[in-house]
């Protein structure tokens, strides 16, 4: 039986052509869904024919998924309001008692309802009391990496970074980064890619931003868009910037301009990312945000 008769019949073994009847069971490739095999012998026989198509389908594999459109940023929705929370992290807070990520107008809510009923200052969303120390603030942040939470966990990197210590940062943003934490994936493509605490790697580097990318960081997905640029992989520059742009993101929108200058983009295809990042930054706006940015607080 020819490899392609066989290949267009997964029912049989790529190899030796077995039929998956009569007790035989057959599986699939560990790398591609292109072929399947029934055994190891025949996985391992068949190997040299298979593994140049098996990377070529691998890697189309993980252009599916890095590519799709994520339904939102790695931030979501705000947990008390349910808006859509915006990318500029000077316009919410992150609570050290329960990890939450809050937007700035739920957070001067919380202030003015406090004032009113001359209440404790408490997190806005569980209600415990806001710590008054620095010494406190770290203890509520390590009661919640006890619990493997890993927004806590990548403040405790953040906080290891900024003194200096690298190779701390590196522990803290590994364990956030492997609980899927979108913001500590960023974080370690920057450590691997500016030696810090670190060796220079660039396939981390990489593998990181599109961990990143995949899990809805716009800033992430921007920067592998422009590695992409800068290797003349144009058309997944592109990619990267209206996805990027898609989530609301500004600088993907200017590359977009640029490219478009550049001939790479169409009118149309720029007009439809203008319109859907509008869209992006639009939803994320409500009354109590906009009095918060106007009082500049």
């Amino acid at each position: 039986m020819s490899e392609e008769n066989i290949k267009a019949d997964p029912s049989c073994c790529a190899s030796c052509g077995v039929a998956e009847v009569d007790g035989v069971k057959l599986k699939e490739c560990s790398a591609c869904d292109l072929v399947r095999y029934c055994g190891d012998a025949c996985q391992k026989e068949h190997k040299s024919q298979h593994q140049q198509k098996c990377k070529k389908r691998v890697a189309e594999l993980r252009d599916e998924i890095l590519f799709k459109q994520p339904e939102s940023t790695h931030l979501g929705d705000c947990p008390i309001c349910m808006i859509p929370m915006p990318l500029d992290f000077q316009k919410f807070v992150i609570s050290s008692c329960c990890s939450k990520v809050i937007c700035k107008g739920c957070d001067y809510a919380n202030d003015i309802r406090e004032e009113e009923e001359k209440l404790q200052h408490s997190c806005p969303f569980c209600r415990k009391p806001v710590p008054s120390t620095d010494k406190q603030c770290d203890k509520q942040i390590m009661k919640r990496v006890a619990a493997n939470d890993p927004v806590a966990m990548r403040l405790k990197g953040i906080h290891h970074y900024r003194e200096g210590d690298y190779r701390s940062a590196l522990e803290y943003y590994t364990r956030a980064a492997e609980l899927g934490d979108a913001d500590a994936q960023c974080n370690l493509a920057r450590l691997y890619a500016s030696a810090e605490g670190v060796e220079t790697d660039r396939v981390k580097v990489i593998h990181f931003l599109e961990e990143a990318a995949i899990g809805g960081h716009p800033i992430a997905r921007f920067r592998l868009g422009w590695i992409e640029w800068d290797n003349g992989n144009n058309e997944r520059a592109v990619k990267h910037c209206v996805i990027a742009a898609n989530l609301g993101d500004d600088d993907s929108i200017k590359m977009l301009m640029e490219a478009f200058r550049d001939g790479l983009v169409s009118k149309d295809d720029l007009a439809a990312a203008l319109r859907a990042h509008q869209a992006a930054v639009d939803a994320t706006k409500s009354p109590q945000r906009e009095v918060v940015e106007a009082l500049q607080l």
